[in-house]
């Protein structure tokens, strides 16, 4: 069983390309695989970059700022309690945190497809016989989108990313290059419209069918 997309060779869909519906042609009745493979993504590009100090880092406040009692105020043992202005912080991040969200290798698959086939629904996916730069120019890939339509959100799917071809999408602002085996859930759900190319389908197809 397949699923029809449709093939641009130029400003016109001329021909019909066959997509396997165990990949791109699922019932999708329930989002939350999607949305546990696109949390998990964002998670693991998270970097721990925040960072405090606690009351033994902070330095100064060695000296007790009054002396304990007759004052009228309440104790004080440091400048640099946590009570205080400029002092330390409490169960604050200390750059050490681990945000990775770990899925099993079969749920982000399933993931995918389901993506994939939501697109698919969308009409929001097609396909060129082969995407290629001869000379590696920006203005002649930003033409060929033209002719195809997409100079929207575009994810350009290769099976290998080609110099002159990344050099050609690098300063797209609408158009992203992603070599087929990295393709993944957030990717894809950003996408306005995803561009396979034919070689492409094939690396997937291996990865994600039905195996």
């Amino acid at each position: 069983m397949t699923v029809a997309s449709f093939t641009k060779t130029g400003s016109k869909s001329t021909s019909s390309q066959k997509l396997p519906s165990a990949i791109f042609g699922l019932k999708v009745t329930d989002h939350s695989i999607i949305k546990l493979a696109y949390e998990s993504y964002l998670a693991n590009a998270r970097l721990a970059s925040a960072s405090t100090q606690s009351r033994g880092m902070v330095r100064g406040g060695g000296r007790k700022p009054w002396r304990q009692k007759g004052t009228g105020r309440a104790r004080a043992g440091s400048i640099r309690s946590p009570l205080w202005r400029g002092g330390a912080v409490t169960f604050g991040p200390t750059g050490e945190q681990n945000f990775i969200k770990k899925l099993p290798t079969q749920t982000k698959r399933l993931a995918l497809r389901q993506a994939l086939s939501l697109k698919v629904a969308a009409k929001a996916v097609s396909v060129i016989e082969k995407l290629e730069s001869t000379d590696g120019k920006t203005a002649s890939m930003d033409k060929l989108m033209a002719k195809l339509g997409e100079k929207r959100s575009v994810l350009l799917v290769v099976a290998d990313k080609e110099a002159k071809l990344v050099r050609s999408t690098n300063n797209l602002p609408y158009a992203s290059l992603i070599n087929a085996s990295y393709l993944n859930v957030y990717e894809v759900m950003n996408a306005k419209h995803i561009v396979f190319s034919s070689d492409s389908l094939k690396v997937i197809e291996d990865w994600l069918g039905s195996k």
